[in-house]
């Protein structure tokens, strides 16, 4: 492993049924949680993490880590040449009957390889460095809501906690809802979702396979069908090694138009996989899980008076990939670096002005990415799946399928390092600005 303790999520908080209080609460230790509160914790900040579950544990996902997301890692200081991560050179497409294998690009502000780890071993991981870095972590705590003043600023939260679920009550002037896909506690004040904005499905098994393993390449499977109707699965399918003697298999899809069955398009599709690979019932090292996808900021304000969004709870799932944990650990920077800025000020309109820098950031770099992705995904995606884009001539051009690459991965540098970034920089600012 990663030479971290583990928390222990046998004391789930301190005794005593007096409130509790922090600077900053954040709700959630995955992904976007635990890197939210690294941020916190080392700008010097009292941060509070709450988590309903304990650790290890389990979470439907592809497991895949492209540049973007090893970046954050990097950032955080996660050391990434342990034992236990699976370093990829790029993607390998296969769509009717072709396939074609790219590197990740050259960027000096990226890294050149990506990543791949058991989200079991990787919010561990990641809990632990935020408790290293000075955060509190309270393992089994459920939040129940929001608390608010009078004037409905935020001032911390209501929870259970425990196996008796003693009722407790957080203070801080500040929360960050870092809760994932279900968002408990930005229903609970009222943000509900944008039911025009997409939300997909993904449903994963890990399978027992040494030849696919140690593969230098994530593998997507852009030409699936469902069973009986050969129509077009609104998606993907994805073969991520994970360098355990284990594959992560898996689909996404946009089940906007008709139910996605996922389990039947999966049955559908392992008999295509060569038989010297292993994938079958037999090598199966799991259950298969499925889980939804929430994209393309489907929750909206991402502030509101002390309360952020961040991660899957705001629905920052690309619309573009289904990717979200490098959305979640880079939005959760963000909301750090603005909250550490905002308590630097008095309380008041000073400080309120500064966290409204919290959004506009998020806009700033995802907005136009994200609202062509939208309609990409409505009229593409959600109809044909990725097989459009991927045309045996798309197939034959390395150029085009470079930047059709970057584009769904969103692997780009600012200012341009080569034309494909140029053409992409271009094409996102022929888009209209995003409503926040």
């Amino acid at each position: 492993m990663d030479g971290y303790a583990p928390p222990d999520s046998s004391s789930p908080a301190p005794e005593g049924g007096g409130d509790e209080e922090a600077q900053v609460i954040v709700v959630g230790a995955g992904p976007a949680g635990s890197a939210t509160a690294v941020h916190l914790a080392r700008a010097g900040l009292d941060v509070l993490l709450l988590e309903k579950s304990g650790f290890p544990r389990e979470k439907v996902c592809g497991d895949g880590l492209t540049p973007r997301a090893v970046a954050q890692l990097v950032r955080m200081g996660v050391d990434i040449s342990a034992a236990g991560w699976m370093r990829n050179r790029g993607i390998r497409w296969v769509c009717e009957g072709n396939q074609v294998e790219l590197d990740w690009p050259p960027l000096g502000s990226l890294p050149d390889f990506g990543l791949t780890r058991s989200r079991h071993d990787f919010d561990q991981l990641l809990v632990a460095h935020a408790q290293a870095a000075g955060a509190r972590l309270h393992t089994h705590v459920k939040v129940s809501a929001p608390l608010v003043d009078q004037a409905g600023c935020i001032t911390g939260v209501t929870a259970f906690r425990g196996p008796d679920r003693e009722p407790i009550r957080y203070r801080a002037p500040l929360v960050v809802a870092a809760d994932g896909a279900s968002a408990r506690t930005a229903v609970a004040l009222g943000l509900v979702r944008d039911a025009s904005r997409p939300v997909a499905a993904a449903a994963r098994r890990y399978y027992r396979s040494a030849v696919r393993t140690c593969d230098p390449y994530l593998e997507l499977w852009a030409d699936l069908r469902y069973p009986g109707t050969g129509q077009d699965l609104p998606g993907y399918g994805w073969v991520f090694p994970l360098g355990d003697g284990r594959v992560n298999v898996g689909l996404g899809a946009l089940p906007q138009r008709r139910p996605v069955d996922l389990r039947a398009v999966l049955a559908h599709w392992l008999p295509r996989l060569p038989a010297e690979w292993g994938i079958k019932e037999e090598n199966a090292a799991s259950p298969l899980h499925s889980a939804p996808l929430p994209m393309g900021f489907n929750r909206r304000p991402q502030y509101r008076r002390g309360f952020l969004l961040v991660g899957d709870s705001g629905g920052m799932v690309s619309p573009w990939s289904g990717e979200g944990i490098a959305q979640a650990m880079e939005a959760a920077e963000v909301a750090a670096e603005t909250i550490a800025l905002a308590v630097a000020r008095p309380a008041g309109p000073r400080r309120e002005h500064a966290l409204q820098q919290y959004p506009a950031e998020i806009h700033r770099r995802w907005g136009r990415y994200y609202r062509l992705g939208n309609l990409a995904g409505d009229l593409v995606f959600a109809r044909h799946g990725f097989r459009p884009f991927l045309h045996p001539r798309v197939m034959a051009s390395p150029a085009l399928l470079r930047a059709l690459t970057r584009l769904l991965t969103h692997v780009a540098e600012e200012p341009a390092h080569d034309r494909i970034d140029a053409v992409l920089h271009t094409l996102l600012r022929l888009v209209p600005p995003s409503r926040r």
